[in-house]
Order: C-alpha cells, then structure tokens, then sequence
C-alpha cells in the first residue's frame, strides 16, 4: 500500500478504537496529534497509539510495554511474537481501566 493509503487505512483504525471505547461506556478523552492518538483514562492510565508512515506499522505503547505492528494479509501482527494488534490493544485498554474482563468490540 503507499503511504495515502496507509494513511486512510489507520485514520479509520484510529476512529474505530474512539467508537469502540465510547461504546463501552469507558471514562476516557482522546487526543489525535498528527499520526499519533492518545487514550487518556480518568485515573492517570494511558495509551499512545503511533501509526509510523515510514515503516507503514503501527506502535502501541502502553504500561505493560511497547509493541510494532505490521499489515501482512490484511492482519496487523507484531513483528516480534506474532500478536495481533486489536487483540493487544484491548488487553492494554483494560488492564489502563483497571477491567481484566472488559469486553472491548475493536
């Protein structure tokens, strides 16, 4: 894909996770700057999504750690162990809230 694509690709990732923790119900403000999207929650928790034009992957950083994501057959899986990017963030979003069983629809 070239980068206008991937671009669209990850403006609409981005606005997917902000529906998706809307739709839970979640105490969280959003903060797009460029290419990156902050999930700020109301106690201090925090998750940075970065999508890296460059390198065409996606970046989570988040308490329990950093992880890249590359597009390989229309999944986002991590380069070091395979992890597929949604399943990650919704365990990084819940672990932030302090919800190990939140159901999180990415």
């Amino acid at each position: 894909m070239n980068e206008s694509e991937f671009l669209d690709v990850t403006d609409r990732i981005f606005s997917r996770i902000e529906d998706a923790i809307d739709d839970a119900g979640l105490d969280a403000d959003f903060v797009t700057n460029g290419n990156v999207l902050e999930i700020e929650f109301d106690d201090g928790g925090k998750i940075v999504v970065n999508r890296h034009a460059a390198n065409q992957e996606l970046w989570i950083a988040a308490k329990s750690g950093g992880y890249h994501f590359a597009c390989k057959d229309g999944q986002w899986l991590a380069a070091r162990d395979g992890a597929e990017f949604f399943a990650t963030l919704r365990r990084a979003i819940a672990e932030a809230c302090g919800q190990p069983d939140l159901e999180l629809d990415i």
